[in-house]
């Protein structure tokens, strides 16, 4: 975007640049996604600043006089990731003196939306029962902390295969899964980023609570677990998750004022350059900033 100084020179006198401070505790700008049916306007953190002209700050606000821009948080993804994600169990079955152990684990914590996830699955049957089927998950879970609270669960990504495992045999498979909004667009309740007037959006980023922070300010709570379930003969099932961190990368070109912590959070306008009032002949320039 061009500097407030390049813009005040194009525009002339009739310029007043301006600038406010964003707390950084707020929370991210998610929306949940309506169904076919829904109607007005869907749920979820939104933001908007309103600047408008007035001889003193209690004149009523005319719509005449005023604009309204609308602005959304993102938060970026750490400098330094977690430790890989790996979970093993173990299932024992009546007539049968040893255990089924179910092994699977991801090649890393984070991951960028539109990136392939591989599930690695290890398989070690020590039981008398067969293994028949894989069922693979990639499953969104959002908290909502707003008016009440509740919880939607929707699987963004799955993938279903045979995988045979007999009695006293092993058996290692890699599952690839890319979570992404275009194979999701018609579940009702999908958390989604914060979507600006002409762009699209994408699957809501997984939130990073800073610590001491009160959860139940952070409006939607989005997280991420791959789930791998195992279909046994006559056994029933065996099953564990695996929770991943899906956000996008730290740009190249960040805001001057950065946060302290190691998480980025980003302010994103959708046209903060010419912001006019044509009644009054004035041209107002915001500059954003975080505390």
């Amino acid at each position: 975007l061009p500097s407030p100084e390049r813009l005040l020179k194009k525009l002339g006198q009739h310029a007043y640049p301006f600038n406010f401070t964003i707390p950084q505790n707020l929370p991210c700008s998610v929306t949940l996604q309506p169904g076919p049916e829904d109607t007005g306007k869907a749920c979820g953190v939104d933001y908007e600043l309103q600047a408008f002209c007035a001889k003193n700050a209690e004149e009523k606000i005319h719509q005449r006089n005023s604009v309204h821009l609308v602005i959304r948080k993102v938060q970026f993804a750490p400098e330094k990731p977690g430790p890989q994600p790996m979970v093993e169990t173990s299932r024992s079955f009546l007539m049968s003196d040893r255990a089924l152990h179910l092994e699977a684990s991801l090649d890393k914590e984070l991951y960028y939306h539109g990136e392939p996830i591989s599930v690695n699955v290890r398989v070690t049957n020590n039981s008398t029962k067969t293994v028949k089927r894989a069922k693979i998950s990639v499953r969104q879970c959002a908290d909502i902390c707003l008016f009440s609270m509740a919880q939607y669960k929707c699987s963004v990504a799955q993938v279903e295969a045979d995988h045979q495992v007999s009695p006293s045999s092993t058996s290692c498979q890699v599952y690839v899964l890319t979570p992404v909004l275009g194979t999701n667009r018609e579940k009702r309740g999908l958390a989604l980023d914060g979507k600006l007037k002409h762009e699209d959006t994408n699957l809501a980023s997984s939130t990073i609570v800073k610590e001491g922070c009160n959860k139940e300010m952070m409006g939607i709570l989005v997280s991420y677990r791959v789930k791998v379930k195992l279909v046994v003969s006559r056994g029933g099932d065996v099953a564990v998750e695996l929770p991943f961190v899906l956000m996008h990368p730290k740009p190249a070109q960040h805001p001057r004022s950065q946060p302290q912590s190691g998480n980025t959070h980003s302010w994103i306008s959708e046209d903060i350059t010419l912001t006019c009032f044509h009644s009054w002949g004035l041209t107002l320039i915001p500059t954003l900033t975080l505390m």
